[in-house]
């Protein structure tokens, strides 16, 4: 199936109408997304597909102090709330996944999904990718209760990482499932489904140029051509998926 990142409700809209099977709702696209505005997550619940909120508070790496982690479990709440079925976290750098911060993330976000009796489903998001270990951050990624992990198998585009999937579906047997994303292209899920993986990721996003791109880059609004969620790259996709 198709998951399809997106960072308003046009293009929430644009990918459930062309077949995708899940939204991740984020912000930045371009910074490889940040924690949505808790409005934008309240509008995108209840709108016929499943919603996952990405929790990211800000760019760059992923070793996060105490006051950072706390507004991340603040943001993993409100999402909660606002009715998400689920999220996509993650926090350590090559040398591992942070158990002691993810313990602790997993065990307030479930608590609290369970007081809502609700259920949530929780990714691991492409700080994988940042591991020299993949294989022992996929041990941990089950043992914390990780539904999938979402990864490009250490590589720019996932379908570079045909071969390294191929390790981790064996390793997972079906304990957890390997969402690859990043870089991905349609061409490339063919060889990736061969490889065990089951389900896909991608912004399916396309620039939208306009009159007013000009005066948008030169205020400073914007760095480059905007970028939508394009109904022809979804079904792109979603063809080369098998459908949603």
């Amino acid at each position: 199936m198709l998951e399809v990142c997106v960072e308003d409700l046009r293009g929430l809209r644009v990918a459930r109408d062309g077949g995708a099977g899940r939204i991740e709702l984020c912000s930045a696209l371009d910074l490889g997304g940040l924690t949505p505005s808790l409005a934008l997550m309240r509008g995108a619940v209840g709108q016929g597909i499943p919603v996952h909120a990405l929790i990211r508070g800000r760019a760059g790496d992923f070793l996060y102090d105490a006051q950072e982690q706390a507004v991340q479990l603040g943001d993993s709440l409100a999402a909660i709330e606002a009715g998400v079925d689920g999220l996509v976290i993650g926090a350590g750098g090559a040398a591992g996944l942070d158990r002691a911060l993810l313990e602790d993330w997993v065990g307030v976000v479930r608590a609290a999904a369970s007081a809502r009796g609700a259920p949530l489903s929780l990714t691991l998001h492409r700080v994988f990718d940042l591991l020299e270990d993949p294989f022992e951050g996929l041990e941990l990624a089950i043992e914390l209760g990780f539904e999938r992990v979402l990864t490009s198998a250490g590589q720019v585009s996932a379908g570079d990482g045909v071969a390294r999937f191929a390790q981790l579906a064996t390793q997972a047997a079906g304990r957890i499932v390997l969402l690859a994303g990043g870089g991905l292209v349609p061409e490339a899920i063919a060889a990736l489904r061969a490889a065990g993986v089951d389900e896909f990721h991608a912004s399916c996003r396309a620039a939208a140029p306009h009159e007013g791109d000009a005066r948008l880059r030169e205020l400073g609004f914007v760095a480059g051509p905007l970028r939508v969620t394009d109904a022809q790259r979804v079904a792109a996709y979603v063809a080369a998926a098998g459908g949603a």
